[in-house]
């Protein structure tokens, strides 16, 4: 379970984040969505401890971030959380000098310390979820954008994460590669992983996400079903993004 109450983060006197509240059930999938500076970047950047947050809590199974600790009690507390969240980000951060085997395989072997020998079997499985299983001794240089974004998420997936985060997964991507992300992420969903994913694509989120965040100037504004948000929505600024949205 993944649980987020009264989050609030400023930057200076600019407050970004006004008080979010939500909870992600275990193997289900949180879309985020809203206009830009709604906030949804910084949310995921608190929920992964790249951002201290100034007020509320952000649980994630028995680790617990909250504003108000001491330094050093809220750096581990990080760090604990780190090994239970992994993240995508949007431009995915791919070490181009690591095969993509190399990049699979560096957070277990140097993190984790899982045993290197173990660590490459089960990157192989992962690899081989997503389809790339041929492409373990190229660089990410010599990959397309979507075969780039498949390494980052077996790469994510290594560290087995309890929550796996998502920046705009399908911002460089065509319709095809769109629709075999969707499938793709349905099935570690149905392997037991949870996952948080902002998107600017309601057709993508319409296929992927079990619930549904509307974000609107630092407050989350509705929170509800995919297909009821989506649909039906019970707020007046959700229906104003939604009519202006893909």
């Amino acid at each position: 379970m993944i649980r987020v109450n009264g989050l609030r983060k400023r930057f200076g006197n600019n407050e970004i984040l006004k008080g979010i509240d939500f909870e992600v059930p275990p193997q289900t999938v949180l879309g985020v969505i809203g206009p830009s500076g709604s906030g949804k970047s910084t949310l995921l950047r608190c929920l992964n401890g790249f951002e201290t947050i100034n007020g509320g809590t952000i649980e994630c199974d028995d680790v617990r971030l909250e504003a108000g600790l001491s330094h050093a009690d809220y750096r581990r507390r990080v760090k604990d959380l780190r090994l239970k969240v992994g993240t995508v980000f949007q431009h995915l951060y791919l070490f181009p000098h690591l095969s993509v085997l190399g990049n699979i395989v560096e957070a277990p072997v140097h993190v984790l310390h899982t045993p290197k020998k173990t660590a490459e079997t089960e990157a192989y499985e992962l690899l081989e979820s997503v389809g790339l299983r041929q492409a373990a001794r190229r660089y990410p240089g010599s990959l397309s954008g979507g075969e780039q974004q498949r390494v980052a998420i077996a790469r994510a997936l290594a560290m087995h994460p309890a929550l796996l985060l998502l920046d705009e997964p399908t911002s460089a991507l065509d319709p095809r590669r769109i629709n075999s992300l969707r499938a793709l992420l349905r099935t570690f969903v149905d392997r037991g992983h949870t996952m948080i994913i902002i998107s600017h694509s309601m057709g993508f989120l319409s296929g992927v996400a079990d619930n549904i965040l509307f974000m609107d100037g630092g407050y989350a504004v509705e929170f509800g079903p995919t297909e009821e948000v989506l649909k039906s929505p019970q707020d007046a600024r959700t229906k104003d993004f939604l009519d202006h949205a893909e």
